[in-house]
């Protein structure tokens, strides 16, 4: 279960704010990135929750119809994915766009959280 006190209230209060469906596969992923690590630090950052640990790995934006579990230097974890659930072209960001709570995997996102930290200690 996820350490609470490693949740800051402005994420709880930007989640408490969303749209109920929105809401709930937020929180969902929240969890699942707090139980990743006890090391990943909760911060909110550009208006949206993100996710550190020796710098940026993952961040959660939300929209009116989908959420991104994103990741800072996806294209660098693509080689990670075998899922092939990254998507994206950008220089560095590549994210996993979900649009109800049955697309959510906890298993290839904790893995794909993991190899994110794992790009930090180098």
């Amino acid at each position: 279960m996820v350490d609470k006190i490693r949740e800051i209230e402005e994420v709880n209060q930007f989640i408490l704010e969303l749209p109920e469906d929105i809401q709930n596969i937020t929180a969902t992923l929240r969890n699942i990135i707090l139980n990743s690590s006890p090391e990943l630090k909760e911060e909110f950052k550009w208006s949206m929750p993100n996710y550190s640990y020796n710098g940026l790995v993952c961040y959660i934006q939300t929209a009116k119809k989908h959420v991104n579990l994103g990741f800072h230097r996806g294209n660098v974890l693509q080689d990670k994915d075998v899922n092939k659930l990254l998507q994206g072209t950008g220089k560095a960001l590549r994210y996993i766009r979900l649009k109800k709570m049955e697309e959510v995997q906890p298993e290839a996102f904790t893995t794909l959280i993991q190899e994110a930290m794992r790009l930090n200690e180098k």
